[in-house]
């Protein structure tokens, strides 16, 4: 069991990478600065633009996406674990991976993920989205060991779905992550309890950088960068959407004291469920 600090990053993402670039690595060496060993950044880092034709004509494959490189050099320079939230990178075909990566303070890349469901919403106010039309799903998550902690990875929309934060759970997680864009709409509506709930049912710390404010696509984010500790407490948040660093210390006992308090991980059993139709009733006799 180990205790660190966890930072997370909140930004407000142009269509221009090197700008994006440049927003990061501030608030990076502030979270460094600060004694942050685990510092995350929110959904598309490195461009929040609607235009697909615009965004497919930056987007690069990994190997040569300036955002990772970045991010790279910065978990090297401050020897921390930097968790590029997401960043578009090109992955052929006209798709576009809505990809996660977790830099070691070696600056390799340990862990990636490849945001899974695809937000394909009509909203009340207006807003229409859909993100299969430009982003690749990917098909499977991944849970990372560091010195720090076990570490499950996921994006955004990934929140709404329990079973992959419970199977992650199952695999060792103790510290799960959903770094967004959330829509202000949905975000007023969803983002505190989204977090809670994952963190109650899992008995992990979860922690959610988030996109904040109104965007050069015209986009609104809710921000509210959040972390949660494993009893569904909130330890810490940007309790606005402008940019800014939010700190709380993780104490990874606490999940262990939490899961032994609550074992619903343990007690957990299989079910069927069973469909029923009624129809006229019969006669008792």
């Amino acid at each position: 069991m180990t205790v660190f600090k966890a930072a997370a990053i909140q930004m407000r993402s142009t269509p221009d990478p090197a700008r994006n670039i440049a927003a990061m690595t501030g608030l990076v060496r502030e979270a460094a600065g600060n004694g942050a060993s685990y510092v995350q950044t929110p959904e598309m880092t490195g461009a929040l633009m609607r235009d697909r034709a615009g965004l497919l004509a930056i987007v690069c494959d990994e190997a040569g996406d300036p955002v990772c490189a970045a991010a790279s050099g910065l978990a090297r320079e401050y020897g921390i674990w930097l968790h590029v939230g997401s960043t578009p990178i090109a992955c052929g075909g006209g798709r576009v991976a809505n990809r996660a990566l977790l830099f070691a303070p070696d600056g390799g890349v340990r862990a990636r993920h490849d945001k899974i469901h695809m937000f394909d919403v009509d909203l009340d106010n207006g807003e229409s989205w859909r993100e299969s039309a430009t982003y690749r799903p990917g098909t499977g998550t991944v849970v990372v060991d560091t010195p720090l902690a076990t570490i499950g990875m996921a994006i955004c929309y990934d929140i709404r779905f329990p079973q992959l934060f419970r199977k992650q759970a199952e695999a060792g997680a103790t510290v799960l992550t959903a770094p967004a864009a959330f829509t202000r709409q949905t975000g007023a509506a969803h983002w505190h309890v989204l977090q809670r709930a994952r963190a109650i049912e899992c008995g992990a710390f979860v922690i959610s950088a988030a996109q904040g404010g109104t965007h050069e696509d015209g986009r609104e984010t809710f921000g509210h960068s959040i972390i949660v500790d494993p009893w569904g407490v909130v330890i810490a948040e940007a309790a606005h959407h402008d940019p800014a660093v939010v700190i709380a210390e993780i104490d990874t006992s606490r999940s262990a004291a939490v899961r032994a308090r609550i074992p619903n991980l343990k007690n957990a059993r299989a079910f069927t469920v069973s469909h029923i139709a009624t129809g006229p009733q019969e006669a008792v006799a």
